[in-house]
């Protein structure tokens, strides 16, 4: 039997992406850290909702995260 590697999960990564008990991945929609004055209420309250990865993008964070 050969050893199993174990694969660290990237903490970077982990911080701002959230895994589904289906394997989907959550994330947050940018623009809403700073200059909220300039936003319209309606860009604001659009952004408090998080978005679903897909693609690429899915494929890239998905090695990075815990199993």
């Amino acid at each position: 039997m050969g050893n199993k590697v174990k694969h660290k999960t990237r903490k970077a990564v982990a911080k701002r992406f959230k895994k589904t008990k289906n394997g989907k991945i959550l994330h947050r929609k940018a623009s809403r850290g700073h200059l909220l004055s300039s936003k319209t209420r309606k860009r604001k309250r659009q952004l408090r909702a998080g978005g679903q990865l897909t693609g690429g993008d899915y494929d890239r964070i998905i090695h990075h995260l815990p199993r």
